[in-house]
């Protein structure tokens, strides 16, 4: 017989936090222009404004360099060079060859070789450009395909192997071999590159930067003034958009801001400008592929080696975690057997590239993918089949080549609910009867799959802490070592804490992350800013909401061993209702300790770098899309005519935010695979360093009909409420853009020549991919 259950207890189970739609913590002060970025905090009397100067050459010695002209530029109150660093000239992230300011030696055109310090922006930008630098120029190299032929590395090639490659692949009875050059990508964040630093007593300095990392921009500027980090304080509140490229390259800005204040005992501040920005920092990281693979008359995959060079750039940056990535993202949802996948960080006189949302996922999930379309091809296939063929599966073939077993994979069945929702055989069958009587406009569709791994690739980076406070009104304020960049995580880390807390949303803030706060963190990146800061804010809560329960107790009494249950901000305790703030207050009173740090550090993770082999992620992110685009076979033009996106969030924390990550990764990826060109010319200057000559997606370039659903699929593993990342996996969706592309270029020859067709599809790439088939046919 089913006992009544009590009110109380009904309505905790109803109440909840997490699991629905909040709009952003700082919307409103988005929309009225009141949300405070770097460049908007007041300054301080006495504020100084600086610039960099910049390399002219690729590769070059520097033979003299006269900066006389600078000095004696209006405004001008100092100039500093390498010379004048007390500490350490460097701000490379992992490996230390990445100069602050270049010395002696310049290795591409735009690096910084000194600092001008002004009264204002405007005359600092204008002093910059006044230096006189003689150099003597040195070979350069600029493509990753010039590097891999030069054996130019920034760090030792990495390779996986796993099973016999070479016999599986000479016992295959079809072999498909070929290139692919995948270009790189701009964050193009609205927010630039800048950093505020503020001498403080003591030979302290406080920063205000826009940084994915503020603990290491902590360190690397503690390094460079030359005192320990307890005495450099780094603060931010939030910023207009990282994208990864505020992880590790927001340090020379810190760096030169902080050198030049703590030479003059002024507050200086360093904002670049668009192009400067452009030309100075690294992008996501071009790829250049060799490939073959054997498989059989079904289309299964039986060997497949790859060999992927990445265009690094000139120094280490993140070249080697972000290749790290691609190599264990080759395999995306599929089970490859028999593999030899290779990757080498080539050396490039060009910018030194770095992270980019995805870090490498994309870049080594686009091969086979690339891989998979061509064998269908071959065989006269739909690719969809052919994928599903080779899909990892639940209880065998659940293996990745380096060694981690798949306890999670929904990927069948995800496919099979976007297959039917988004009606993709029949409108396969559309496309062919359309195309068959449409001579110049040819449409295409494509439909892709996604599996991400979720986690930083170095284990010790898994880690994250948080402070929570309680004040005596009943109010909370949260601290954690996240960062905000528009994505959302201080609405999910508030969601958490107020779900713990039992409280209303508009009970609890989040202040600035702050290095003096929350020490030691981990750049937010990787996708785990949620899942780590998370579950530390959660554990700081936990604390103080046992606290608060043990003393309701000794209040209140105790029913029976029932649980204290705190929600809609009120405390149930022994049939009595004890609104929050009465309770606190009390507490407080008491001498209730109402404050508490939290800390998480991912479990079972380990990873053997020598090897490349063991158990990288916590977990992972799946997904699919299906894209239908037109394209102009006359003009190379192309139009994304409807969009249709499944993602595996699982039980989201906020499923209003989740979706529109969604769908600003969609188009982000999109721009990436077919308008975001980087070009430099001959001389190795980066020619696309401005919005009037790199183009972004723009809302004429978004699908009237965009339909983004998030799949159902609670998380196993003991994740944040059970939820998944979703800031870097869904870039990897608009593969489905770039496929639809060339299955419409493919319908010009009747769908018998695979177009080769590298990305960014631009019109003219796509122009030259339809005359090699028109030939080819």
């Amino acid at each position: 017989m089913n006992q009544p259950v009590a009110p109380s207890a009904i309505a905790a189970t109803a109440w909840k936090a997490v699991g629905v739609a909040r709009p952003h913590e700082s919307a409103e002060l988005h929309v009225l222009g009141q949300a405070t970025y770097t460049d908007d905090i007041p300054e301080l009397q006495g504020t100084l404004h600086a610039a960099l100067g910049l390399s002219s050459k690729a590769h070059a010695r520097i033979t003299s360099m006269d900066l006389s002209a600078v000095r004696s530029a209006p405004g001008v109150v100092a100039v500093y060079t390498a010379a004048d660093i007390v500490g350490t000239n460097d701000c490379g992230p992992i490996i230390h060859d990445d100069p602050i300011w270049a010395v002696e030696e310049v290795m591409y055109v735009g690096q910084p070789i000194f600092v001008v310090v002004a009264d204002s922006h405007d005359n600092a930008r204008r002093a910059a450009r006044k230096a006189v630098v003689a150099y003597d120029e040195l070979p350069a190299i600029f493509t990753p395909q010039e590097a891999k032929a030069a054996g130019s590395y920034v760090l030792p090639p990495m390779r996986l192997k796993r099973g016999d490659y070479q016999a599986a692949f000479e016992a295959a009875p079809r072999v498909v071999k070929g290139q692919l050059f995948v270009g790189g990508q701009e964050q193009f964040y609205l927010e630039g590159q800048i950093a505020y630093a503020i001498p403080k007593e003591d030979n302290g300095m406080l920063v205000q930067c826009s940084t994915q990392h503020p603990s290491e921009m902590q360190h690397v500027v503690a390094h460079a003034i030359g005192v320990h980090s307890h005495k450099v304080q780094v603060e931010c509140r939030r910023m207009g958009g990282g994208f990864g490229g505020k992880e590790s390259q927001s340090a020379l800005w810190a760096a030169s801001a902080g050198i030049a204040a703590a030479k003059l005992r002024r507050p200086v501040k360093l904002r670049a400008d668009r192009d400067d920005d452009m030309l100075v920092t690294g992008k996501r990281h071009c790829f250049y592929y060799d490939y073959e693979v054997g498989y059989d008359d079904s289309g299964k995959i039986l060997a497949a080696r790859v060999d992927m060079t990445l265009r690094a750039g000139f120094s280490a940056d993140l070249s080697g975690p972000v290749a790290t990535r691609a190599v264990c993202h080759f395999d995306n949802a599929y089970y490859l057997s028999d593999v030899d996948i290779r990757a080498g960080c080539g050396k490039t006189n060009t910018q030194s590239n770095t992270a980019f949302r995805g870090f490498g996922g994309p870049q080594g999930a686009i091969a086979i993918e690339y891989i998979i379309d061509e064998i269908a091809r071959n065989l006269g296939r739909d690719a969809l089949d052919i994928r599903r063929l080779n899909f990892y599966g639940k209880t065998e073939r659940n293996v990745t080549p380096y060694g981690q077993e798949i306890v999670d994979n929904v990927i069948e069945a995800l496919t099979a609910e976007l297959e039917q929702t988004s009606e993709y055989r029949a409108r396969r069958k559309a496309i062919e009867a359309f195309n068959a009587t449409s001579p110049v406009l040819k449409k295409g569709i494509a439909f892709t799959p996604l599996k991400f791994g979720i986690a930083f690739n170095v284990t010790h980076l898994n880690q994250a802490g948080a402070l929570v406070h309680v004040y005596v009104d009943g109010s909370v304020l949260v601290n954690h070592g996240g960062t905000e960049m528009g994505q959302g995580i201080n609405t999910k880390v508030m969601q958490v804490v107020a779900h713990e807390l039992g409280l209303d949303l508009s009970h609890v803030r989040i202040t600035a992350t702050d290095t003096s706060k929350v020490a030691n963190t981990s750049a937010t990146a990787a996708s785990t800013g949620a899942d780590l800061n998370g579950k530390a804010a959660q554990d700081a809560a936990r604390q103080i909401r046992e606290r608060l329960a043990a003393y309701a107790v000794k209040l209140y009494g105790d029913e029976n061993g029932q649980p204290v249950r705190f929600f809609d901000n009120v405390v149930h305790v022994n049939g009595h209702t004890v609104p929050f703030a009465e309770l606190v207050q009390k507490a407080y009173l008491a001498r209730v300790q109402l404050w508490s740090d939290g800390f998480y550090a991912t479990p079972g993770l380990h990873w053997d770098p020598k090897t490349m082999n063991g158990h990288p992620f916590s977990y992972y992110a799946y997904g699919a899309a299906v894209s239908e685009v037109v394209v102009d076979t006359l003009t190379g033009e192309w139009k994304l005519l409807r969009a249709d996106a499944l993602y595996d969030a699982g039980r989201s924390l906020n499923p209003a935010i989740d979706i529109g990550q969604v769908e600003g990764a969609f188009i982000q990826g999109m721009g990436w695979l077919t308008t975001e060109q980087l070009w430099w010319n001959a001389a190795g200057k980066l020619m696309t360093h401005a919005p009037s000559t790199y183009k972004i997606p723009g809302i004429s370039d978004c699908p009237e009909d965009f339909r983004i659903k998030l799949f159902d699929n609670g998380n196993v593993e003991d994740s944040i409420h059970r939820s998944k990342a979703v800031g870097e996996p869904p870039l990897l969706l608009p593969f489905s853009v770039f496929f639809a592309i060339r299955d419409a270029i493919s319908s010009v020859g009747g769908h018998r020549v695979n177009p080769p067709l590298n990305a960014p599809a631009t019109s003219e790439e796509i122009l030259r991919a339809v005359s090699a088939v028109e030939m080819a046919a």
